[in-house]
């Protein structure tokens, strides 16, 4: 978790970000037809990406903490006047 803190830092973006470009790289090489930058992937693709992720994350923490564990790590947002 301390080098994707770290990449998020360099790149100035939230651990949350950070988290989804890392995926989405990663996907660019199991897919690169589907992944390239610009094009949106069919619906019959994007199932198919999500379930080769379905199962993969691997945490004896439950649910629950796993969670609570998100929400404690998460960055402050910008303020908002509404």
């Amino acid at each position: 978790m301390g080098r994707i803190r770290a990449l998020s830092a360099v790149d100035r973006r939230s651990l949350n970000s950070e988290i989804l470009v890392l995926i989405e790289r990663g996907l660019e090489c199991d897919r690169p037809e589907a992944s390239r930058p610009g094009t949106i992937p069919d619906a019959a693709t994007q199932l198919e990406l999500w379930r080769h992720l379905c199962g993969a994350w691997q945490d004896e923490r439950s649910g629950a903490e796993i969670a609570a564990d998100i929400r404690a790590h998460r960055t402050p947002g910008r303020a908002v006047e509404l």
